[in-house]
Protein backbone atom coordinates (compact mmCIF):
# COMPACT_ATOMS: atom_id res chain seq x y z
CA UNK A 1 0.00 0.00 0.00
CA UNK A 2 1.13 3.56 -0.64
CA UNK A 3 -0.44 6.86 0.34
CA UNK A 4 -1.58 9.10 -2.48
CA UNK A 5 0.63 11.87 -1.12
CA UNK A 6 3.66 9.61 -1.42
CA UNK A 7 2.52 8.55 -4.90
CA UNK A 8 2.28 12.23 -5.89
CA UNK A 9 5.79 12.86 -4.57
CA UNK A 10 7.18 9.96 -6.59
CA UNK A 11 5.34 11.19 -9.69
CA UNK A 12 6.99 14.62 -9.43
CA UNK A 13 10.43 13.37 -8.40
CA UNK A 14 13.49 14.39 -10.38
CA UNK A 15 14.68 10.78 -10.26
CA UNK A 16 13.44 8.84 -13.29
CA UNK A 17 13.58 5.59 -11.31
CA UNK A 18 11.11 6.97 -8.75
CA UNK A 19 8.81 8.30 -11.49
CA UNK A 20 9.02 4.92 -13.21
CA UNK A 21 8.06 3.22 -9.94
CA UNK A 22 5.06 5.56 -9.67
CA UNK A 23 4.02 4.87 -13.27
CA UNK A 24 4.14 1.11 -12.71
CA UNK A 25 2.14 1.40 -9.46
CA UNK A 26 -0.47 3.54 -11.18
CA UNK A 27 -0.85 0.97 -13.95
CA UNK A 28 -1.32 -1.90 -11.50
CA UNK A 29 -3.73 0.12 -9.35
CA UNK A 30 -5.81 1.07 -12.38
CA UNK A 31 -6.12 -2.50 -13.64
CA UNK A 32 -6.99 -3.88 -10.20
CA UNK A 33 -9.31 -1.02 -9.21
CA UNK A 34 -12.69 -1.73 -7.64
CA UNK A 35 -13.23 1.50 -5.70
CA UNK A 36 -15.02 4.81 -6.36
CA UNK A 37 -15.35 6.13 -9.90
CA UNK A 38 -13.55 9.39 -9.12
CA UNK A 39 -10.55 7.45 -7.86
CA UNK A 40 -10.54 5.39 -11.05
CA UNK A 41 -10.71 8.56 -13.13
CA UNK A 42 -7.78 10.05 -11.21
CA UNK A 43 -5.69 6.95 -11.85
CA UNK A 44 -6.56 7.13 -15.55
CA UNK A 45 -5.47 10.77 -15.67
CA UNK A 46 -2.21 9.82 -13.97
CA UNK A 47 -1.55 7.17 -16.62
CA UNK A 48 -2.08 9.72 -19.37
CA UNK A 49 0.29 12.11 -17.61
CA UNK A 50 3.07 9.55 -17.63
CA UNK A 51 2.84 9.31 -21.45
CA UNK A 52 4.50 12.74 -21.62
CA UNK A 53 7.36 11.90 -19.27
CA UNK A 54 10.71 12.71 -20.95
CA UNK A 55 12.33 9.50 -19.70
CA UNK A 56 11.89 6.36 -21.77
CA UNK A 57 12.39 4.36 -18.56
CA UNK A 58 9.23 5.89 -17.07
CA UNK A 59 7.14 5.25 -20.17
CA UNK A 60 8.54 1.71 -20.36
CA UNK A 61 7.54 1.11 -16.73
CA UNK A 62 4.02 2.28 -17.61
CA UNK A 63 3.92 -0.05 -20.62
CA UNK A 64 5.23 -2.98 -18.56
CA UNK A 65 2.38 -2.55 -16.08
CA UNK A 66 -0.30 -2.54 -18.81
CA UNK A 67 1.30 -4.82 -21.37
CA UNK A 68 -0.46 -8.14 -20.80
CA UNK A 69 -3.91 -6.98 -19.71
CA UNK A 70 -7.05 -6.91 -21.83
CA UNK A 71 -8.32 -4.21 -19.43
CA UNK A 72 -5.57 -1.77 -20.34
CA UNK A 73 -6.98 1.54 -21.68
CA UNK A 74 -6.91 1.40 -25.46
CA UNK A 75 -5.93 5.09 -25.96
CA UNK A 76 -2.88 4.62 -23.74
CA UNK A 77 -1.87 1.39 -25.49
CA UNK A 78 -2.18 3.11 -28.87
CA UNK A 79 -0.01 5.99 -27.61
CA UNK A 80 2.62 3.55 -26.36
CA UNK A 81 2.48 1.79 -29.73
CA UNK A 82 3.80 5.02 -31.28
CA UNK A 83 6.48 5.48 -28.61
CA UNK A 84 10.16 4.59 -28.89
CA UNK A 85 11.10 1.35 -30.70
CA UNK A 86 11.75 -0.71 -27.55
CA UNK A 87 8.32 0.16 -26.12
CA UNK A 88 6.51 -0.14 -29.44
CA UNK A 89 7.90 -3.62 -30.12
CA UNK A 90 6.88 -4.83 -26.65
CA UNK A 91 3.34 -3.52 -27.16
CA UNK A 92 3.17 -5.14 -30.60
CA UNK A 93 4.30 -8.50 -29.27
CA UNK A 94 2.33 -8.74 -26.03
CA UNK A 95 -0.68 -6.41 -25.82
CA UNK A 96 -3.99 -8.25 -26.29
CA UNK A 97 -5.74 -4.90 -26.74
CA UNK A 98 -4.51 -4.54 -30.30
CA UNK A 99 -6.89 -5.67 -33.04
CA UNK A 100 -6.19 -7.03 -36.49
CA UNK A 101 -7.22 -3.64 -37.86
CA UNK A 102 -4.43 -2.06 -35.80
CA UNK A 103 -1.84 -4.58 -36.96
CA UNK A 104 -2.55 -4.95 -40.66
CA UNK A 105 -1.40 -1.43 -41.53
CA UNK A 106 1.80 -1.91 -39.56
CA UNK A 107 2.48 -5.17 -41.40
CA UNK A 108 2.16 -3.48 -44.78
CA UNK A 109 4.62 -0.71 -44.00
CA UNK A 110 6.58 -2.05 -41.01
CA UNK A 111 10.30 -2.59 -40.74
CA UNK A 112 11.74 -6.09 -40.06
CA UNK A 113 11.78 -5.59 -36.26
CA UNK A 114 8.11 -4.59 -36.32
CA UNK A 115 7.18 -7.63 -38.41
CA UNK A 116 9.16 -9.92 -36.10
CA UNK A 117 7.38 -8.54 -33.02
CA UNK A 118 3.97 -9.09 -34.61
CA UNK A 119 4.89 -12.63 -35.66
CA UNK A 120 5.73 -13.45 -32.01
CA UNK A 121 2.30 -12.50 -30.63
CA UNK A 122 0.67 -15.20 -28.52
CA UNK A 123 -2.35 -15.30 -30.84
CA UNK A 124 -2.00 -14.64 -34.53
CA UNK A 125 -5.03 -14.61 -36.81
CA UNK A 126 -5.00 -16.14 -40.26
CA UNK A 127 -5.44 -12.65 -41.73
CA UNK A 128 -2.34 -11.23 -40.07
CA UNK A 129 -0.32 -14.39 -40.70
CA UNK A 130 -1.16 -14.19 -44.41
CA UNK A 131 -0.21 -10.51 -44.47
CA UNK A 132 3.14 -11.31 -42.84
CA UNK A 133 3.84 -14.12 -45.33
CA UNK A 134 2.96 -11.73 -48.18
CA UNK A 135 6.03 -9.67 -47.24
CA UNK A 136 8.12 -12.53 -48.75
CA UNK A 137 10.61 -12.57 -45.91
CA UNK A 138 11.78 -16.20 -45.77
CA UNK A 139 12.82 -16.13 -42.09
CA UNK A 140 9.49 -14.60 -41.11
CA UNK A 141 7.56 -17.08 -43.24
CA UNK A 142 9.44 -19.99 -41.66
CA UNK A 143 8.61 -18.69 -38.17
CA UNK A 144 4.91 -18.58 -38.98
CA UNK A 145 4.85 -21.96 -40.72
CA UNK A 146 6.37 -23.60 -37.66
CA UNK A 147 3.58 -22.30 -35.42
CA UNK A 148 0.97 -25.07 -35.13
CA UNK A 149 -1.50 -22.67 -33.49
CA UNK A 150 -1.72 -20.41 -36.56
CA UNK A 151 -4.30 -21.44 -39.12
CA UNK A 152 -3.38 -20.72 -42.73
CA UNK A 153 -5.50 -20.76 -45.85
CA UNK A 154 -4.99 -23.95 -47.92
CA UNK A 155 -4.60 -21.84 -51.05
CA UNK A 156 -1.75 -19.91 -49.44
CA UNK A 157 0.01 -23.13 -48.44
CA UNK A 158 -0.36 -24.45 -51.99
CA UNK A 159 1.11 -21.20 -53.34
CA UNK A 160 4.05 -21.47 -50.94
CA UNK A 161 4.67 -25.05 -52.06
CA UNK A 162 4.75 -23.91 -55.70
CA UNK A 163 6.91 -20.87 -55.00
CA UNK A 164 9.32 -22.14 -52.35
CA UNK A 165 9.27 -25.91 -52.79
CA UNK A 166 12.85 -25.84 -54.04
CA UNK A 167 14.15 -24.71 -50.64
CA UNK A 168 14.83 -27.67 -48.32
CA UNK A 169 14.17 -25.72 -45.10
CA UNK A 170 10.90 -24.36 -46.44
CA UNK A 171 9.87 -27.85 -47.56
CA UNK A 172 10.50 -29.16 -44.06
CA UNK A 173 8.42 -26.40 -42.46
CA UNK A 174 5.55 -26.96 -44.89
CA UNK A 175 5.58 -30.75 -44.56
CA UNK A 176 5.53 -30.37 -40.77
CA UNK A 177 2.11 -28.71 -40.90
CA UNK A 178 -0.89 -30.93 -40.31
CA UNK A 179 -3.14 -28.61 -42.34
CA UNK A 180 -1.01 -28.84 -45.49
CA UNK A 181 -3.39 -29.69 -48.37
CA UNK A 182 -2.75 -32.88 -50.31
CA UNK A 183 -1.88 -31.17 -53.64
CA UNK A 184 0.79 -29.10 -51.86
CA UNK A 185 2.16 -32.22 -50.18
CA UNK A 186 2.43 -33.96 -53.55
CA UNK A 187 4.24 -30.97 -55.07
CA UNK A 188 6.78 -31.05 -52.24
CA UNK A 189 7.30 -34.80 -52.69
CA UNK A 190 8.01 -34.20 -56.37
CA UNK A 191 10.48 -31.42 -55.49
CA UNK A 192 12.22 -33.73 -53.02
CA UNK A 193 12.48 -36.39 -55.71
CA UNK A 194 14.06 -33.91 -58.08
CA UNK A 195 16.51 -32.74 -55.41
CA UNK A 196 17.56 -36.32 -54.73
CA UNK A 197 17.98 -36.94 -58.44
CA UNK A 198 20.35 -33.99 -58.68
CA UNK A 199 22.31 -34.67 -55.48
CA UNK A 200 25.87 -35.78 -56.26
CA UNK A 201 26.06 -38.15 -53.30
CA UNK A 202 22.91 -39.95 -54.49
CA UNK A 203 23.91 -40.04 -58.15
CA UNK A 204 27.31 -41.40 -57.22
CA UNK A 205 25.90 -44.19 -55.06
CA UNK A 206 23.45 -45.76 -57.52
CA UNK A 207 23.42 -46.63 -61.18
CA UNK A 208 21.20 -44.21 -63.17
CA UNK A 209 18.56 -46.80 -64.07
CA UNK A 210 18.24 -48.10 -60.54
CA UNK A 211 18.13 -44.58 -59.10
CA UNK A 212 15.34 -43.67 -61.50
CA UNK A 213 13.36 -46.79 -60.52
CA UNK A 214 13.78 -46.08 -56.80
CA UNK A 215 12.73 -42.45 -57.16
CA UNK A 216 9.74 -43.33 -59.33
CA UNK A 217 8.64 -46.04 -56.91
CA UNK A 218 9.01 -43.70 -53.93
CA UNK A 219 7.00 -40.97 -55.66
CA UNK A 220 4.24 -43.43 -56.56
CA UNK A 221 4.11 -44.71 -52.98
CA UNK A 222 3.91 -41.17 -51.61
CA UNK A 223 1.18 -40.25 -54.08
CA UNK A 224 -0.95 -43.27 -53.23
CA UNK A 225 -0.40 -42.77 -49.48
CA UNK A 226 -1.53 -39.14 -49.75
CA UNK A 227 -4.50 -40.24 -51.81
CA UNK A 228 -5.39 -42.92 -49.26
CA UNK A 229 -5.44 -40.34 -46.45
CA UNK A 230 -7.64 -38.02 -48.49
CA UNK A 231 -10.00 -40.86 -49.42
CA UNK A 232 -10.33 -42.04 -45.81
CA UNK A 233 -11.25 -38.49 -44.79
CA UNK A 234 -13.76 -38.29 -47.67
CA UNK A 235 -12.00 -35.40 -49.41
CA UNK A 236 -12.37 -35.89 -53.16
CA UNK A 237 -10.56 -32.82 -54.49
CA UNK A 238 -7.20 -34.59 -54.61
CA UNK A 239 -8.36 -37.36 -56.94
CA UNK A 240 -10.32 -34.87 -59.04
CA UNK A 241 -7.15 -32.81 -59.46
CA UNK A 242 -5.15 -35.91 -60.46
CA UNK A 243 -7.71 -36.89 -63.09
CA UNK A 244 -8.12 -33.31 -64.34
CA UNK A 245 -4.37 -32.83 -64.77
CA UNK A 246 -3.80 -36.25 -66.41
CA UNK A 247 -1.53 -37.40 -63.59
CA UNK A 248 -3.47 -40.64 -63.09
CA UNK A 249 -2.21 -43.62 -65.07
CA UNK A 250 -2.21 -47.40 -65.00
CA UNK A 251 1.02 -47.55 -63.03
CA UNK A 252 -0.48 -45.50 -60.18
CA UNK A 253 -3.64 -47.61 -60.13
CA UNK A 254 -1.60 -50.80 -59.90
CA UNK A 255 0.67 -49.33 -57.25
CA UNK A 256 -2.31 -48.27 -55.15
CA UNK A 257 -3.63 -51.82 -55.08
CA UNK A 258 -0.23 -53.48 -54.59
CA UNK A 259 0.57 -51.24 -51.60
CA UNK A 260 -2.86 -51.82 -50.03
CA UNK A 261 -4.21 -48.29 -50.60
CA UNK A 262 -7.61 -49.63 -51.55
CA UNK A 263 -9.60 -46.52 -50.62
CA UNK A 264 -7.49 -44.41 -52.95
CA UNK A 265 -7.87 -46.99 -55.73
CA UNK A 266 -11.65 -47.00 -55.21
CA UNK A 267 -11.76 -43.20 -55.31
CA UNK A 268 -9.81 -43.17 -58.59
CA UNK A 269 -12.07 -45.74 -60.24
CA UNK A 270 -15.16 -43.90 -58.97
CA UNK A 271 -13.91 -40.60 -60.41
CA UNK A 272 -13.00 -42.18 -63.76
CA UNK A 273 -16.30 -44.06 -64.06
CA UNK A 274 -18.66 -41.52 -62.56
CA UNK A 275 -19.78 -44.02 -59.91
CA UNK A 276 -20.21 -43.52 -56.18
CA UNK A 277 -17.24 -44.53 -54.05
CA UNK A 278 -19.42 -46.68 -51.83
CA UNK A 279 -20.59 -48.76 -54.77
CA UNK A 280 -17.03 -49.16 -56.07
CA UNK A 281 -15.75 -50.24 -52.69
CA UNK A 282 -18.58 -52.77 -52.33
CA UNK A 283 -17.74 -54.28 -55.72
CA UNK A 284 -14.04 -54.45 -54.82
CA UNK A 285 -14.91 -56.33 -51.65
CA UNK A 286 -17.56 -58.72 -52.93
CA UNK A 287 -18.20 -58.16 -56.64
CA UNK A 288 -18.07 -60.98 -59.17
CA UNK A 289 -15.56 -61.13 -61.99
CA UNK A 290 -18.14 -59.94 -64.53
CA UNK A 291 -19.22 -57.03 -62.31
CA UNK A 292 -15.63 -55.90 -61.82
CA UNK A 293 -14.89 -56.09 -65.55
CA UNK A 294 -17.98 -53.96 -66.21
CA UNK A 295 -16.85 -51.46 -63.57
CA UNK A 296 -13.36 -51.09 -65.03
CA UNK A 297 -14.78 -50.85 -68.55
CA UNK A 298 -17.01 -47.98 -67.42
CA UNK A 299 -13.92 -46.30 -65.96
CA UNK A 300 -12.37 -46.25 -69.44
CA UNK A 301 -9.89 -49.09 -68.91
CA UNK A 302 -9.27 -51.52 -71.75
CA UNK A 303 -10.35 -55.16 -71.67
CA UNK A 304 -6.82 -56.54 -71.09
CA UNK A 305 -6.16 -53.96 -68.39
CA UNK A 306 -9.52 -54.66 -66.80
CA UNK A 307 -8.87 -58.39 -66.62
CA UNK A 308 -5.45 -57.75 -65.04
CA UNK A 309 -7.00 -55.51 -62.39
CA UNK A 310 -9.66 -58.12 -61.69
CA UNK A 311 -6.96 -60.71 -61.03
CA UNK A 312 -5.16 -58.28 -58.74
CA UNK A 313 -8.37 -57.52 -56.83
CA UNK A 314 -9.04 -61.22 -56.25
CA UNK A 315 -5.47 -61.72 -55.00
CA UNK A 316 -5.80 -58.65 -52.75
CA UNK A 317 -8.94 -60.06 -51.11
CA UNK A 318 -6.90 -62.96 -49.73
CA UNK A 319 -3.73 -61.09 -48.74
CA UNK A 320 -2.73 -58.25 -46.43
CA UNK A 321 -1.04 -56.02 -48.98
CA UNK A 322 -1.00 -52.95 -46.74
CA UNK A 323 1.48 -54.33 -44.20
CA UNK A 324 2.84 -57.66 -45.43
CA UNK A 325 5.75 -57.24 -47.87
CA UNK A 326 5.98 -61.00 -48.43
CA UNK A 327 2.30 -61.06 -49.44
CA UNK A 328 2.93 -58.24 -51.92
CA UNK A 329 5.84 -60.16 -53.38
CA UNK A 330 3.73 -63.31 -53.73
CA UNK A 331 0.88 -61.44 -55.45
CA UNK A 332 3.16 -59.60 -57.89
CA UNK A 333 5.01 -62.82 -58.70
CA UNK A 334 1.74 -64.69 -59.27
CA UNK A 335 0.40 -61.95 -61.56
CA UNK A 336 3.62 -61.86 -63.58
CA UNK A 337 3.62 -65.64 -64.07
CA UNK A 338 -0.08 -65.66 -64.99
CA UNK A 339 0.48 -63.01 -67.67
CA UNK A 340 3.44 -64.87 -69.13
CA UNK A 341 1.48 -68.14 -69.18
CA UNK A 342 -1.70 -66.63 -70.62
CA UNK A 343 0.00 -64.81 -73.50
CA UNK A 344 2.76 -67.39 -73.95
CA UNK A 345 5.41 -64.77 -73.33
CA UNK A 346 4.03 -62.36 -75.97
CA UNK A 347 2.66 -59.58 -73.77
CA UNK A 348 0.10 -57.36 -75.59
CA UNK A 349 1.05 -53.75 -76.17
CA UNK A 350 -1.85 -52.59 -73.97
CA UNK A 351 -0.25 -54.38 -71.00
CA UNK A 352 3.38 -53.44 -71.59
CA UNK A 353 3.33 -50.60 -69.05
CA UNK A 354 1.63 -52.80 -66.44
CA UNK A 355 4.00 -55.71 -67.12
CA UNK A 356 7.04 -53.43 -66.81
CA UNK A 357 5.70 -52.17 -63.47
CA UNK A 358 5.14 -55.71 -62.18
CA UNK A 359 8.64 -56.74 -63.22
CA UNK A 360 10.16 -53.76 -61.36
CA UNK A 361 8.09 -54.47 -58.27
CA UNK A 362 8.98 -58.15 -58.36
CA UNK A 363 12.66 -57.29 -57.94
CA UNK A 364 12.12 -54.53 -55.36
CA UNK A 365 9.72 -56.59 -53.25
CA UNK A 366 11.94 -59.66 -53.44
CA UNK A 367 14.77 -57.60 -51.94
CA UNK A 368 12.54 -56.28 -49.16
CA UNK A 369 11.01 -59.68 -48.39
CA UNK A 370 14.43 -61.36 -48.27
CA UNK A 371 15.94 -58.99 -45.73
CA UNK A 372 16.62 -60.75 -42.47
CA UNK A 373 15.28 -64.13 -43.58
CA UNK A 374 18.64 -65.92 -43.58
CA UNK A 375 19.81 -64.35 -40.31
CA UNK A 376 16.55 -65.41 -38.66
CA UNK A 377 16.81 -68.93 -40.09
CA UNK A 378 20.45 -69.26 -39.02
CA UNK A 379 19.46 -68.36 -35.48
CA UNK A 380 17.05 -71.29 -35.16
CA UNK A 381 18.45 -73.90 -37.57
CA UNK A 382 20.39 -76.87 -36.15
CA UNK A 383 21.49 -78.64 -39.34
CA UNK A 384 24.54 -77.85 -41.40
CA UNK A 385 24.27 -76.22 -44.81
CA UNK A 386 24.00 -78.81 -47.59
CA UNK A 387 26.63 -78.25 -50.24
CA UNK A 388 27.62 -80.35 -53.26
CA UNK A 389 30.92 -82.21 -52.90
CA UNK A 390 33.88 -80.26 -54.09
CA UNK A 391 35.22 -81.38 -57.45
CA UNK A 392 38.78 -82.74 -57.38
CA UNK A 393 40.77 -81.35 -60.22
CA UNK A 394 43.11 -83.83 -61.96
CA UNK A 395 46.72 -83.56 -60.96
CA UNK A 396 49.00 -82.36 -63.72
CA UNK A 397 52.08 -84.58 -64.24
CA UNK A 398 55.27 -82.61 -63.97
CA UNK A 399 58.24 -83.47 -66.18
CA UNK A 400 61.33 -84.74 -64.47
CA UNK A 401 63.88 -82.08 -63.68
Amino acid sequence: MIEYSEFERLSRSGDSDERGHAAHLAALAYLDHDGPADEHAALYAALIGFLDDPSVKVRAALAYGLLHSVQAPRPIIMALLRDSAVISRAVLQYSPVLLDADLVGLVLCGDPSTLLAISQREKLSARIASALIAQENSALTMRILRRDDVQLDPGLLLELAHRNGGDANMRGALLGRKDLPAPARLILVQRITESLRQARIVRGALAPDRLERLLRDGTDTALSAIGETEAVQARGQFVERLVGSDQLNMRILLHALVTGHVMFFAACVAELGGVSRGKVFTLLENGSRAALIALFSRAGLGSETGRLLVRLVFHARAADLADDVAARHYVVTALTEELIAEYDGDIPQALEEAFAYLSEQNIALARKAARGVMSTFAGVARASMSLPPAEQSALLPLPAA
